[in-house]
């Protein structure tokens, strides 16, 4: 009767060892952070057009390019799901969302005019040192001329085009714009990339606008001159389409 119960509190142990091992090897095998790297380099080959508009992805190649399994690939396409660069449809697993049509970048753009320059206003009268700060580093970031040699590519562009304008947004205390923006701003980006579009010196020009009414705390000048910004913007965009 001893040995059977001995026997029995042995088990349980080495079952208990057994799990805590398990455990253990599963941190170690699954390094942290690994989708998020996974979420970056996708998103990266969506915004090259590496991976085209509206077109399938094949989660078993990319497992094979990257060198990491399916779950990872799994966790950084819901987060693509989630800001609405992959859609996921019935039978066929994951696909690139399509490009933006003409009449959708339009809504866009009348969505960006009625908050953005309300954001800049707010931005001017609330920005502290900091923030200000690193909106004037991240503004920097996107003058090709100021850049190192092989870096001033579209994705970098694009990538600092949609933190100064999310910047501007945390700046004026509105996360909601902020989150939002952030969505947008990436379509945008992919619908310029579509027609290989180059960076535009006009859109830096209008940034410094901005970024210079904000810094000056001059409300009435940074909505003008993001209102200024978004149209032009839109305008440009609109004539990649034209013919």
């Amino acid at each position: 009767m001893l040995r059977a119960v001995n026997r029995k509190i042995h088990a349980g142990e080495r079952k208990k060892r057994m799990s805590a091992s398990g455990q253990s090897r599963g941190q170690i095998e699954r390094p942290s952070g690994l989708a998020d790297s996974v979420y970056r380099r996708i998103r990266a080959d969506i915004m090259s057009l590496k991976l085209p508009p509206d077109s399938r992805i094949s989660m078993d190649s990319l497992a094979r390019e990257l060198g990491v399994s399916q779950t990872p690939i799994r966790e950084a396409l819901s987060m693509l799901e989630a800001n609405g660069l992959v859609t996921r449809k019935q039978f066929s697993g994951y696909c690139t969302a399509p490009r933006l049509t003409r009449a959708q970048l339009d809504e866009l753009f009348e969505f960006r005019l009625l908050v953005e320059p309300h954001a800049a206003r707010k931005a001017a009268q609330a920005l502290g040192e900091g923030d200000a700060a690193r909106l004037k580093e991240t503004a920097g970031r996107m003058d090709a001329s100021r850049m190192p040699p092989g870096e001033a590519s579209h994705e970098n562009f694009a990538d600092s085009d949609t933190e100064f304008h999310r910047q501007i947004a945390l700046g004026a205390g509105n996360g909601l714009i902020a989150d939002s923006l952030a969505r947008l701003h990436i379509h945008v980006q992919i619908f310029r990339s579509s027609f290989g579009s180059e960076l535009a010196a006009e859109a830096v020009a209008e940034h410094a606008r901005v970024l210079d009414a904000i810094l000056a705390h001059d409300g009435d000048a940074a909505e003008g001159a993001m209102k200024g910004h978004i149209e032009r913007s839109w305008r440009r965009l609109r004539g990649l389409t034209a013919g």
